[in-house]
This record gives structure tokens, sequence and C-alpha cells, in this order.
């Protein structure tokens, strides 16, 4: 049976095999797998691929020794945790690693001077009760760009693109980051509403942080901000502002696209401690089957308090529940 693997297919190959970066070939090895059709023409191609996979991460994990020494451990994948994972990328200096720490526990390197961050870090930052992860990244600039990044960028499920109000090369800055991205095929977008005909390609959830809003005083960086990235959320933050802060949380929340579903036992209080998170448009059904599988089965019906619902409300699993309702579920 033929493979019929399309052009890009070949395209893509060809960098695989001239890409010397070990993180990168990763990556691209990572991308030809899943662009193959998936028939028994391709089942071997498939079964060399997943084996070359599996060597690029033993080398890169250390499991392979060169001239004796291990290598370095690989930063290209962060397990995820919370309700999404969200991470953070821009220009030298441009405040990530503060961010990080005001809105987590995490406890970065913070420094006035440029590539202080180099690996990436990990944080657990709360919108009420829910818990979002937040990575900061070692910045992106012209002399500097780790080769780990493109694969943790498209494994997330949202970017933050920070940008910096305090400096006057801000635009500059962040079209080098945008330009960089582009050549690695990954597209920055205020919403995806399509995926992208070339395999190859990467179109990632993006919104703008806009730091250090009290160094602009005239406002001038932040109206040229809104310009270029027009039909982008912008978040204007301080870490001497808890409000901006607090709208930074309800910004990245919102562009997640997720909503809070709170449980209540049968004869008690509703439990707003530990809720259920869904998709926007998630059912009832969908909300049962996050705490089991056989639950959702069993399920008879659920009662329903929210806004615009009668207190109570006895609903069936295709019923679409909004962000903050209160489920109760009987089976």
């Amino acid at each position: 049976m033929p493979a019929n693997l399309p052009p890009q297919y070949y395209e893509l190959e060809r960098e695989y095999k001239a890409e010397r970066d070990p993180r990168e070939r990763l990556r691209l090895a990572q991308e030809l797998l899943r662009m193959m059709p998936k028939h028994k023409g391709t089942a071997k191609l498939q079964a060399d691929m997943k084996a070359k996979i599996s060597k690029h991460r033993k080398a890169l994990e250390g499991g392979e020794k060169s001239h004796g020494a291990r290598q370095a451990p690989a930063h290209d994948h962060v397990e995820k945790e919370g309700a999404g994972q969200v991470i953070l990328i821009g220009p030298p200096n441009s405040g990530k690693s503060s961010l990080l720490e005001s809105l987590s526990h995490a406890k970065p390197l913070v420094a006035d001077y440029p590539y202080a961050t180099r690996e990436p870090l990990a944080g657990m930052m709360m919108y009420g009760t829910v818990q979002i992860q937040l990575i900061d990244t070692p910045p992106i600039s012209a002399e500097s760009f780790e080769g780990y990044l493109s694969s943790l960028i498209r494994n997330a499920d949202m970017v933050v693109l920070v940008a910096d109000l305090a400096t006057d090369t801000m635009e500059n800055d962040l079209k080098v980051v945008t330009e960089l991205l582009d050549e690695k095929r990954i597209i920055l977008k205020p919403e995806i509403t399509e995926e992208p005909e070339d395999a190859r390609y990467c179109y990632k959830k993006t919104i703008i942080c806009a730091h250090k809003e009290y160094d602009d005083e005239d406002g001038s960086r932040y109206a040229r901000l809104k310009e270029n990235f027009d039909s982008f959320v912008i978040a204007p933050t301080s870490i001497l502002d808890d409000d901006s802060l607090n709208g930074f949380r309800k910004a990245v929340f919102d562009g997640l696209q997720i909503m809070r579903v709170f449980t209540k036992p049968v004869g008690h209080e509703a439990d707003f401690h530990d809720p259920i998170i869904l998709p926007i448009g998630g059912n009832v059904e969908q909300a049962a089957t996050t705490l089991h599988r056989d639950f959702a089965q069993k399920l008879k019906f659920a009662k329903i308090w929210g806004e615009g619902k009668f207190d109570g409300q006895r609903v069936q699993g295709d019923f679409v529940l909004s962000d903050g309702d209160i489920i109760e579920f009987h089976t």
C-alpha cells in the first residue's frame, strides 16, 4: 500500500535531516510523526519515527553519553498541572520572572540584567479557587532563542507575550520575538478559529501583557502596543498594583475559555473549594465524567443553581452549564 505522504512531509523531512540541534530534531521528528497518514502503508515509517523520537528523548534526558559525559537534561516539556498551562514569553528584561514571582509561590531569579532566566520555571497562579500553571522562560532576542522553547510553546494551552512598557525599544523587541516565532512556524493569534492548512504550522492563542505600566508615564507606549496588537486582549500590569495583577488573572482565565462548576452533595451545602473545570459550553454529563466515567453512566438527572436559572432546576445530561453554576448529581 502506498504511503501517500503530503508534499509538506518531504520538506519537513529535509529540515529534520539537516538540523543539528538535538531538541529541534526531536520536535521535527514529532511533527513528522503527526503529519503521517495513519494506515498500513505508513506502519513501518511510523515505527521507525517512533524509534527515532525515543532515541532523541533518551539523548536529551542524559540516557546516552557523549564523550564520557552526560548531556544536560531537556527542558522541552513541562508536565501540565491545574486548569491550564500558560507560557510567558518575551524580550530580555521584560519582567516575566517578576510577574511569576508576584502571581505564584515560585521563586525565579529576578535580576536587573538581561538573560537572568536560563531555564523554564513553573508556578501555580490562583484565580479564585482555580489553579493555573504559569511557565517563566528564557528571553527571546536576536541573539538568543533556546531550542527547546518551540516545543514548550507548542505544548502550552495559551501564550502570554510580555511587553516592556519601560523601554523605548519595546516595538522592535516584540517584532524580533514574533518574527523568530514565525520562522519556527509558531503563529501568535488573538483567537484560534481554524487549524492551519499546513500541518507544520502551529497557531497559539495569545494575550498581551503590557507590563510595568507605571513606567509609561504618558501612555504613548501602551497606545502603540494597542495599534500593533489591535485584535489581541491586552492586560496592563505592575507588580506594585494588586488590581492590575487581579485583572491579569481574569484575562488569563477568560483566555483559556474554561469555566468553574461547583458541586453540591445531596442534602449538603455546595463545595466552593474544589470546582470542576470544563471548557465553555460544557454540559452536565461532561461534569459528571470528570468525577468518574461510571458515575456519569449512572446519572439519572441533576439539579442546578445559578444565574438565570430556577433554584434546584431539574436537568438532564445534555444541559449546557455556565461559569459559577452549582450542580447536584442524582444517580
